[in-house]
């Protein structure tokens, strides 16, 4: 290994890696972790994600590693790109290897949130990791864009606006552009949320339901996100910016998002598991839906479009079912 990285990127999926690519554009050295040293080994060998990006080149500045020791080394910043229902552990043993002195700020890049409390997965990091500074990056960015240098901006939030600033400077390349922002609650919920619906307008178009239902979907949908980030008190101008109603815009209509694609497959009559076990990379609205739908109970907020795919999702309803529910949901006022 070299001097310590600037950054340290924890988990080499496809979306940590792509990260780990954007990271090493700035010119700064970048310390990318994977779970086995197979996968390391594959890695530096052949400069290329074979298994999650195949045939994109990573840069030299990237190293590649499987302890967290090293990735822990980081100077500017790590990022913590795992799978949601991973992310307590890996902070766990992430946490002996971090200096409390030197505060090395810890970036959220998972979208979902903790399936055992319901919470956002930026305040699991502050339990576990308290001495440390702890900031959400999530926007409307497919990994495979991101990871051959398409133009794509994203948000960064933290409570302290100013480490926003901060990291966002910090990140920024010719063609990642990311925004600050003080709302990292309104953020995490729209990275949640986004996963659910599009697995939502998934289904409608594996049904062949037509383009003014998926429409539909995303504009009540949006209706249903409204009155939840009310009531959590995130910031309106999150729910209509890039990482609310602009991811919507791309999860929700686009091939590469491994929930529109889920939610195709269950439309046209897949049992969920059956999908999930011919797939490597995780489709995060899975475990978020049942949270988010807990998380509208416990608010009194009514999430219709939650409440079906998570039925479904749970296999408490069937498709046709759930469908024919929210048709016939009685007719009100639009707003």
């Amino acid at each position: 290994m070299t001097d310590a990285p600037a950054f340290g990127v924890v988990g080499a999926g496809a979306w940590g890696t792509a990260l780990a690519q954007t990271l090493a554009r700035t010119g700064r050295p970048v310390r990318l972790w994977a779970r086995d040293l197979t996968m390391v080994k594959i890695l530096t060998a052949r400069r290329e994600n074979t298994r999650y990006l195949p045939g994109i080149p990573l840069l030299e500045g990237i190293e590649f590693t499987d302890r967290l020791s090293e990735v822990a080394e980081a100077t500017d910043a790590i990022l913590l790109v795992t799978p949601s229902h991973g992310l307590s552990s890996v902070c766990r043993h992430l946490s002996p290897f971090l200096d409390p002195h030197h505060g090395v700020p810890l970036v959220v890049a998972a979208k979902g949130l903790d399936a055992e409390s319901d919470r956002p997965l930026s305040d699991l990091v502050k339990d576990l990791i308290p001495a440390h500074p702890v900031a959400v990056l999530s926007g409307p960015n497919f990994a495979k864009e991101v990871a051959v240098g398409l133009p794509a901006a994203t948000v960064i939030a933290a409570r302290d606006v100013a480490l926003a600033s901060r990291l966002a400077d910090l990140f920024s390349t010719a063609n990642f552009r990311p925004y600050a922002s003080s709302d990292p609650l309104g953020v995490e919920l729209c990275g949640a949320f986004k996963n659910v619906l599009a697995i939502a307008c998934g289904i409608a178009q594996g049904r062949h339901l037509g383009d003014n239902a998926r429409a539909a979907l995303i504009t009540r949908g949006m209706a249903e996100l409204t009155r939840l980030g009310k009531v959590m008190g995130v910031q309106t101008e999150t729910l209509i910016g890039l990482s609310g109603l602009g991811d919507i815009v791309l999860t929700c209509n686009g091939l590469q998002s491994r929930n529109y694609t889920l939610g195709i497959a269950l439309g046209e009559g897949l049992k969920l598991q059956d999908i999930l076990a011919q797939r490597r990379s995780v489709a995060e609205g899975v475990y978020a839906a049942a949270a988010l739908h807990r998380m509208a109970l416990k608010a009194g907020v009514d999430m219709p479009i939650v409440a079906a795919v998570d039925s479904i999702l749970t296999g408490h309803a069937g498709v046709e079912d759930v469908i024919a529910g929210l048709l016939a949901r009685p007719l009100r006022r639009e707003t």
